[in-house]
């Protein structure tokens, strides 16, 4: 019987509380930061994730390059001694002009995709916003430019939406695969994704786990 072996983890980190959420505020690109509560939920990460990784490995640390994401991964960087990587890349959806307003305008005036037909490159009737086509390709990038080297244990962390595009980049799910595909997991959450030594197959372990949380 073939003996399955992690080649390769990679630990996707949903950042915690920010201000925007316990304000009602439209997230996206604006630049919001954790919470006190997200601060400690940050704490509360980066030591889970010192019990997940191995002992004698440092992982590569990638994170958005927005503050409540940045603000995330310091202590995890503090915890293993390495400097993050800021990639713009991993940034939410921008919103355009719906950045920092109330929830309430956006929800008013949001488009959404139709069931059927064109949904990659609709238009949300938000001025400024990004199509789901131009989020999930910047995402793609830059999974593809994280993964390029041979680190065998990364750490990535982005936003809630962001991660279902991290997670189909990392599979090597088409594009136009996203037009469907979603993986949900709430703020401050772990998701582990290992990819074997024997078949290479890349499976999602661990989606979206939020037990090291504070309450």
């Amino acid at each position: 019987m073939w003996q399955i072996e992690c080649m390769k983890c990679v630990y996707v980190i949903t950042h915690p509380e920010a201000t925007h959420h316990i304000d009602g505020l439209v997230g996206g690109w604006y630049d919001s930061e954790l919470t006190d509560q997200g601060r400690r939920d940050a704490d509360a990460i980066a030591v889970r994730l010192h019990e997940l990784i191995p002992p004698t490995t440092v992982p590569v640390l990638h994170t958005s390059d927005l503050k409540r994401a940045a603000q995330t991964a310091r202590p995890i960087a503090d915890r293993f001694g390495v400097e993050p990587i800021r990639v713009p890349d991993l940034r939410e959806k921008s919103y355009g002009v719906a950045g920092g307003r109330p929830q309430k305008w956006l929800d008013a005036r949001f488009v959404p995709p139709p069931r059927v037909g064109e949904r990659m490159a609709h238009d949300e009737g938000i001025e400024g916003a990004e199509t789901k086509l131009e989020w999930v390709s910047r995402v793609y990038r830059a999974v593809d430019r994280i993964t390029a080297d041979s680190a065998t244990h990364r750490i990535i962390v982005t936003h809630g939406g962001s991660l279902s595009w991290v997670i189909a980049a990392w599979q090597g799910l088409p594009i136009s695969a996203c037009a469907y595909a979603s993986f949900r997991a709430g703020p401050g959450s772990i998701t582990v994704l290992r990819e074997d030594a024997y078949f290479h197959n890349r499976t999602v372990h661990t989606l979206g786990d939020s037990s090291h949380l504070l309450n």
